[in-house]
């Protein structure tokens, strides 16, 4: 059963979401699609997978989406290094490094926490 109460990780990557979109958003402006798209499809991905954890029928499955959404991560955060490496793209802003660690943390933590259970 779902619990509405106020959630860190679930407000967390939502925002998070919201700063991807923007971002890509300007990516698709300048007319790259691909990464754009990869980077979209990834990033808001984070958040969905954390949403969906806490409808989880388990303790186990809430454990296996959040180990969805810590793939989803770090498949972000290969996609913001890539643009911030590369000459071709605008900096993604630093501000979704600093979260995006923030929530690989986090989620890092959740993971642990239930393992241990």
């Amino acid at each position: 059963m779902r619990d509405d109460r106020k959630n860190i990780i679930v407000e967390m990557t939502f925002n998070f979401s919201l700063e991807i979109i923007d971002y890509t958003e300007k990516i698709t402006k300048l007319r790259k699609y691909g990464m754009a798209s990869q980077l979209f499809d990834s990033g808001t991905s984070i958040g969905a997978n954390s949403r969906e954890a806490q409808n989880a029928e388990s303790t186990r499955d809430f454990t296996h989406k959040f180990k969805i959404a810590a793939k989803e991560a770090d498949e972000t955060q290969y996609w913001l290094e890539l643009y911030h490496a590369s000459v071709h793209y605008p900096d993604p802003p630093d501000s979704i490094f600093e979260t995006l660690e923030s929530i690989i943390k986090i989620i890092s933590k959740i993971i642990s926490s239930n393992k241990n259970r």
